[in-house]
């Protein structure tokens, strides 16, 4: 099934950024190899240039690599993929604070619900 994309932005940084997101959630991962470039791109329903543009990038990133002929694997290199996970996070978080902010919420309110939230998940 095709991945589903945002047509504001261009696809091949939303690849990026969907692989990233399957490498530090684990459905990638560390050391795994990847599909080729033309299943990949089948299963995203993009072209394939457009796959190999996006695998570029993250290559570019350290987040993936080579090997001559075996084709591309994930990194090994956890203090890379930690950092990776907790950049995730705070932009996540950001988006989400500056979200209750244009709500009206003031910092100790968003602290108190984020506390609240928390407390019930126990």
């Amino acid at each position: 099934m095709p991945w589903d994309f945002d047509t504001t932005r261009p696809i091949y940084m939303q690849l990026v950024e969907r692989i990233k997101l399957m490498i530090v959630t684990g459905e990638l991962p560390s050391g795994s190899k990847l599909k080729s470039v033309r299943d990949l791109a089948e299963e995203a329903g993009v072209n394939p240039n457009t796959m190999q543009r996006a695998l570029a990038e993250l290559e570019r990133d350290a987040l993936v690599y080579s090997q001559r002929t075996s084709g591309r694997f994930v990194t090994e290199d956890k203090e890379l993929l930690a950092k990776m996970r907790d950049e995730f996070a705070e932009e996540k978080v950001k988006s989400f604070i500056e979200s209750l902010m244009q709500l009206g919420y003031k910092q100790d309110e968003v602290i108190t619900l984020i506390q609240h939230y928390l407390g019930g998940m126990k």
